[in-house]
């Protein structure tokens, strides 16, 4: 029981510290949207990202033998970076994105992001955990209900503050290039050796 309950811990523990970066790009994602759509992408987004962590979890032992993970998680998140850049920019000279779309938009980029920004964090926590799955389960599911607390604040900042979008673009392209650079690095190797 003591080994279960330091388990748990253990994956808190990760989970909030790994995960405030994804709360930075889901605040970004669902920044233009308004009420209950800010509140059903954001619960959408992170439910299907929830699913999606216990996927990977439960495979985590699978994933570590997977060379090239790490890199193609940061392309992704650089597309994700890509995209948004460009959203900002046309904010500044002209009209917004409608909001059927824009939802259905940001839905799309919190997965895509959690997706290529929570390789580490699924493998972490599953290496805390071992012999206990209810404790992977939970610890994830934890963690996302945080991030989608975290992001709502995010996007009432952003929405205020509109300086703070630039500064999250720049923390988010900073773990693509991050990961960019881990997973070439761990190619290379793979290559050479």
């Amino acid at each position: 029981m003591i080994h279960t309950l330091f388990a748990l811990a253990q994956v808190t523990l990760i989970d909030v510290t790994l995960a405030g970066d994804n709360a930075v790009v889901i605040g970004l994602a669902v920044r233009q949207l308004t009420g209950r759509d800010r509140t059903r992408a954001i619960f959408a987004g992170t439910l299907l990202s929830a699913v999606l962590r216990i996927v990977l979890a439960l495979v985590a032992v699978q994933l570590l033998s997977i060379v090239g993970l790490t890199l193609a998680g940061g392309l992704l998140l650089l597309w994700v970076c890509a995209r948004m850049f460009h959203e900002f920019r046309h904010e500044q000279s002209g009209p917004t994105i409608d909001a059927p779309s824009s939802l259905k938009t940001a839905i799309v980029r919190i997965i895509a992001a959690d997706l290529s920004m929570s390789v580490d964090n699924v493998l972490a926590v599953a290496g805390a955990a071992v012999g206990h799955p209810w404790v992977l389960v939970f610890g994830l599911v934890a963690s996302v209900l945080m991030m989608a607390l975290a992001a709502s604040f995010i996007a009432r900042l952003l929405e205020r503050y509109k300086w703070i979008a630039w500064v999250g673009l720049a923390i988010v392209l900073f773990v693509a290039v991050e990961l960019i650079v881990k997973g070439g690095g761990e190619v290379w190797q793979h290559v050479v050796y």
